[in-house]
Parts: structure tokens; C-alpha cells; sequence
């Protein structure tokens, strides 16, 4: 018995937007395995789609973080167009029912593969920005990661990493860090650290080990600072 194709009207509700070309959508949801591809797979969209997304969430990224230098906006974009975030969205306009593939392909639970799924979220922004528009294809990317922005899924970066850049990028010597406590037996011990930058307060961590609370006291002084804040880096 042939598996029913779900309707799109729910797919285009999540989407938000209503095609005037409706064969892009076709298209963008068409493994090249599937029945009578005809070459209109949508890899084609894909590639114009991950153009479209690197420039828009480039754009988001510049307003939302005005204080950003440019390594750690590089850094940002590659975790948010990267293939998992890609198919984290995906998954949130439920569009694995929707990809039409080869018989073979959908026996195979390839309505889940994380690559398929992200190459179809690029697809279909590419879609929209040939239906619409940048405008619309900006708001789809906005609507869809916007969630994502402040809340990257990997650590962007260590903050003594970041202090170290920041140090430098400030012309000063590179940060030291001094065990000011040691606490705690000699199998759990607990450790205080301060971390001083040349014109800076000190600033302090606490860890269970020298590691952590370098760390930890790293991320004191960038927020201190103020180079980092608690909303777009959370808690250490």
C-alpha cells in the first residue's frame, strides 16, 4: 500500500509563509532518490539556501551583538549554520513526512537523518527567497533561530581562551592566575583562584579543580568587564 503524503498546509502554517510558486516547495522537499526526480531534487535549492542563511543570520548576529569583535561572530555563525542546528530546525517544522524519497530511502528511516533534514531547512529558505524575496526568506531565518542566537548548543569558547584574546586585543600582557585558597581534603580539594589582568580588579573562581576555577575565575572578570554578559553566555 502506497504511503499517503501528509498535506502541506500544516508544514506551511509552521513556516509561516504561503508560496506563489508552489513547485519550489515541491522541490525543496525532493530527495534526489525519489520517484521521477527529473533532476528538480533539492540540492539545487540547498546550495543557494546556505548562502541565504549564512548572510542573514550574519546580519542577526551583528544587531544582536553590537560589542561582538569579529572572531567570536565567525564563531557564532559556524555554530548556528552548522548541520545539527540546521536539522534542529528541521525537526521543528516536522519536515521529515513531507521529504518525498526513494522507496528504499524511506523504508530506511531516512525521513530522520540529520543531513537530509538539514539540507532540506536550507532548501526551503532557498525556496522562499526565490518565491519572495530576501525580506521573507530574513523573517523565516529569524523566526526559526532567533531561539537559538543566545542559547548556542556547544560552548563557543573557554573563557580563559576569551580572556587570553581579549587581553590581547587590548594590548596588555596576558592574564596570571594565582591559587589564593586550597580547601577541602586532599581527595576532594577546592581551590580558589584569582586572575588578574595589568589595570584590571582581579577577579575570582572556585573549582574542584585548578582547571575549573581558572575558568571560572576567567568568566568572572569578562563579566566584570563586561566583555561577556550573563544573557548571551549563561552559567559557567
Amino acid at each position: 500500500m502506497a504511503r499517503r503524503r501528509p498535506n502541506t498546509d500544516e508544514l506551511l502554517k509552521r513556516l509561516d509563509y504561503r508560496f506563489e510558486r508552489k513547485e519550489l516547495l515541491q522541490e525543496a522537499l525532493t530527495h534526489v532518490s525519489a520517484p521521477n526526480a527529473g533532476g528538480q531534487s533539492y540540492q539545487r535549492l540547498e546550495f543557494l539556501g546556505d548562502r541565504v542563511l549564512g548572510l542573514a543570520i550574519a546580519e542577526m548576529l551583528y544587531q544582536a551583538f553590537p560589542r561582538a569583535p569579529e572572531g567570536e561572530l565567525s564563531r557564532r555563525l559556524a555554530e548556528l549554520v552548522r548541520r545539527e542546528s540546521c536539522a534542529e530546525i528541521a525537526e521543528a517544522w516536522d519536515v521529515g513526512p513531507h521529504v518525498r524519497l526513494g522507496a528504499g530511502e524511506a523504508l530506511s528511516g531516512e525521513r530522520k537523518n540529520q543531513t537530509i533534514l538539514a539540507d532540506v531547512a536550507e532548501a526551503i529558505i532557498g525556496a522562499v527567497f526565490l518565491d519572495g524575496g530576501w525580506e521573507p526568506a530574513r523573517a523565516l531565518v529569524e523566526r526559526s533561530f532567533k531561539d537559538l542566537l543566545h542559547a548556542p548548543r556547544r560552548p563557543l569558547r573557554d573563557p580563559k581562551s576569551a580572556l587570553q584574546e581579549w587581553a590581547q586585543g587590548q594590548g596588555l600582557p596576558a592574564p596570571t592566575y594565582t591559587v589564593v585558597e586550597q580547601t577541602g581534603p586532599d581527595h576532594a580539594p577546592k581551590f580558589r583562584i584569582m586572575v588578574k589582568v595589568k589595570g584590571k580588579e582581579g577577579a575570582f573562581g572556585m573549582g574542584a579543580s585548578k582547571r575549573v576555577a581558572e575558568q571560572a575565575a576567567a568568566r568572572s572578570l569578562l563579566l566584570q568587564e563586561r566583555v561577556w554578559t550573563e544573557e548571551e553566555h549563561g552559567v559557567a
